[in-house]
């Protein structure tokens, strides 16, 4: 029995060192060498690129319309007969309306995760005569600013066109 024993304790100090020690280190090894932004998590001066940051200004372009908890990732599981979805969607439309900006499906309804950092082109151009407004900007400034920060599929058919709210707004605030 107190061989088992002994032999348990060694299999177990053994695993621990390998799967405990070795292999966490191994694997940040692995993300700070080769992927260092995204092991970082991507982060800029005003927030990180992969997590999408609330902006309440006219000044700035938004992006999809958080979940209830900004904290918490996922979707609010609404349906299309939700009482609530209705209400909230309805609420975000008048308040892109106040602001001059053209609703668009993407920016009246949160992303599946919740956090959607990033929105479609037609979501840009969408707010571009607001913010030029609300910034005294020429519309042909900030159309072209978000010509620039456009994204093109991955590897040019995986996915779709796409800007980073948060780099648009900090090249944004590089206008003079």
């Amino acid at each position: 029995m107190l061989a088992n024993l002994r032999r348990a304790a060694v299999a177990s100090a053994i695993f621990f060192v390998l799967l405990g020690l070795a292999y966490p280190l191994a694997e940040t090894a692995i993300g700070q060498v080769f992927f260092p932004r995204q092991a970082n998590g991507s982060l800029t001066a005003d927030g990180s690129t992969l997590v999408g940051q609330h902006w309440t200004s006219p000044r700035w372009f938004v992006g999809r319309p958080d979940a209830d908890d900004p904290m918490a990732t996922g979707g609010t599981n609404l349906g299309p007969r939700s009482a609530v979805l209705v209400k909230d969607v309805a609420a975000q439309i008048a308040l892109l309306r106040k602001e001059g900006i053209t609703p668009t499906p993407d920016l009246v309804t949160t992303s599946g995760s919740g956090v959607d950092p990033d929105i479609s082109p037609a979501d840009a151009y969408a707010q571009v005569n607001a913010v030029a407004k609300a910034r005294g900007l020429p519309v042909a400034t900030v159309r072209q600013l978000v010509a620039a920060q456009i994204r093109q599929p991955q590897f040019g058919f995986l996915g779709s066109a796409y800007l980073n709210v948060l780099q648009l707004n900090e090249a944004l605030a590089r206008v003079p």
